[in-house]
């Protein structure tokens, strides 16, 4: 792959980084894609939802009437589902929805999300993420810089606390170690900002 621009955090190209064509131009491979998105909400699922059937409820043990005679429905117990307090019919139980993935598929995934990305121009390559001061402004000035309007995600090499809390109260902005970085954010955001460092660390775990 032929070498991408590198720039500041005010938008000013400040050279060229090299990226390897083994990870950075990997074949797209939506089925992989997919299985990841899917997994990773399935994973966020809690899964503790619960109701009573008309077994579990308490009480209705006697008959409510008798069967005969009195002009109502018959009825056998005031904890049917059709009653006010009754049991509910298929009632919803605990369950767990979570999905699995083994990491090969996980970084085929990532790496051929990244890759389009690049390739459609959604990448932008910043020698450093760090602002002067952790303030919303600070941020707000390296939007503008890079006119980005859209969903954004941070990919940094460390978790700096001044750019964390500088774009804290930014809803377009999400910020991710790049030891965290995974296939959903990066098909969920508009846009990628990725560090130099991060570049590098994505290329020692996934180019052994």
């Amino acid at each position: 792959m032929p070498n991408v621009k590198l720039y500041d955090m005010k938008a000013k190209e400040i050279g060229t980084l090299e990226l390897s064509d083994a990870l950075f131009n990997a074949e797209y491979n939506e089925a992989v894609i997919h299985q990841a998105v899917v997994a990773r909400l399935a994973n966020e699922r809690q899964g503790t939802k619960s109701t009573l059937t008309r077994s579990e409820v308490r009480g209705g043990g006697a008959k409510p009437w008798r069967q005969k005679g009195t002009g109502r429905a018959r009825q056998g117990s005031i904890r049917s589902p059709q009653w006010i307090k009754g049991g509910v019919v298929f009632a919803p139980k605990s369950r767990d929805f979570s999905k699995k993935m083994n990491s090969k598929a996980k970084a085929v995934a990532l790496l051929s999300a990244l890759s389009q990305k690049i390739r459609d121009d959604e990448v932008i390559f910043v020698d450093q993420i760090q602002v002067a001061q952790p303030k919303t402004k600070e941020m707000a000035a390296f939007l503008k810089a890079f006119n980005l309007e859209k969903t954004v995600l941070l990919v940094m090499d460390n978790n700096d606390e001044s750019v964390l809390r500088a774009s804290a109260n930014i809803a377009k902005i999400s910020t991710l170690p790049v030891d965290q970085i995974n296939t959903y954010d990066v098909v969920k955001n508009a846009k990628i900002v990725i560090s130099k460092q991060a570049v590098q660390q994505i290329e020692e775990v996934y180019g052994k």
